[in-house]
């Protein structure tokens, strides 16, 4: 069974913050405040779900981390019945009367957003365009009128009140992505959606330097070849992102690998991280990823 939703610990000395980052997260959290979700869209790898996390940290609330998912259904969201629990009394106070009472019932298990609701958690609802619109419904109740419908619950209660301390963030990928699916505008004219896009060669520059511990001259190197390498995408999708940055210069660090665009090392490890990204995004062989990668790393000394 897929794992659709998780408790998350967070930690902010962890996450880099660049100038943008700080600007964003400190925007979102006086809309968050004032009542309205937030909802990051971007491109995959550019951070909207660690901005999710570190602004969900800020809120002082236990995290639930959910996946958008198109097999997720309103079981995986308020709950089900899992099966039954029976309980067996034996009375034999007088010797010549032998009495037994049984009594079964069915066992209810809160799905991750009723338990979220009812809690006061903050639930971020990651990559939530994945899951399907008719799924994604349930959230216009809680955003509008603040209850969550209990369908399926067999209870006097038609639905739970939305704990006061409850809030959501949402992320997406943009539409034109691979399954993801067509977001209904009731749903949108809810959220304030904010754009988080790959991170400039400065800002890149500055998260290698303070998250890796390299030299500043050292991470412009390798931020300006994985700039360089997206450039050559022309508004395609699958262009590397900051996680491969971020791999490269791990990798070069751990290793001793001198950061330098003629050492043959460093060469082969960008050729390694960056080939299947150019192979697939631009439709090339691997031969012509590795030219390319060659060409653009000499650029860089």
């Amino acid at each position: 069974m897929t794992v659709l939703s998780e408790r998350i610990t967070t930690n902010d000395n962890a996450f880099i913050q660049d100038e943008f980052t700080k600007s964003l997260l400190s925007r979102s959290l006086k809309y968050v405040k004032t009542g309205y979700p937030v909802h990051f869209i971007g491109p995959s790898g550019s951070g909207k779900t660690s901005i999710a996390i570190a602004l969900a940290n800020k809120l002082k609330r236990p995290v639930m981390l959910m996946h958008g998912n198109h097999e997720l259904d309103n079981k995986d969201l308020i709950g089900s019945f899992s099966g039954y629990t029976s309980s067996k009394v034996v009375d034999q106070y007088v010797r010549s009367v032998y009495k037994k009472d049984e009594t079964v019932t069915e066992s209810w298990k809160d799905g991750r957003l009723l338990e979220a609701v009812k809690n006061g958690y903050t639930l971020i609802y990651d990559e939530f365009s994945r899951s399907r619109p008719a799924t994604n419904n349930i959230f216009l109740s809680i955003l509008e009128e603040g209850i969550l419908p209990l369908y399926g619950l067999k209870s006097n209660r038609p639905y739970v009140k939305v704990h006061p301390k409850f809030n959501i963030i949402f992320t997406s990928n943009p539409n034109e992505y691979a399954g993801v699916y067509q977001t209904q505008d009731a749903l949108l004219d809810r959220l304030i959606t904010l754009y988080v896009c790959y991170k400039s060669k400065q800002e890149e520059t500055f998260i290698l330097s303070e998250k890796i511990g390299i030299e500043e001259n050292e991470a412009t190197i390798i931020s300006s070849l994985v700039q360089d390498v997206r450039k050559e995408f022309h508004e395609r999708h699958g262009a590397p992102s900051i996680r491969t940055t971020i791999q490269i210069a791990k990798i070069a660090k751990n290793d001793d690998i001198p950061i330098k665009g003629s050492n043959q090392d460093f060469l082969q490890l960008c050729i390694d991280l960056l080939s299947n990204s150019v192979v697939q995004g631009l439709e090339i062989t691997y031969e012509d990823a590795s030219d390319l990668i060659r060409e653009l790393c000499k650029k860089t000394t």
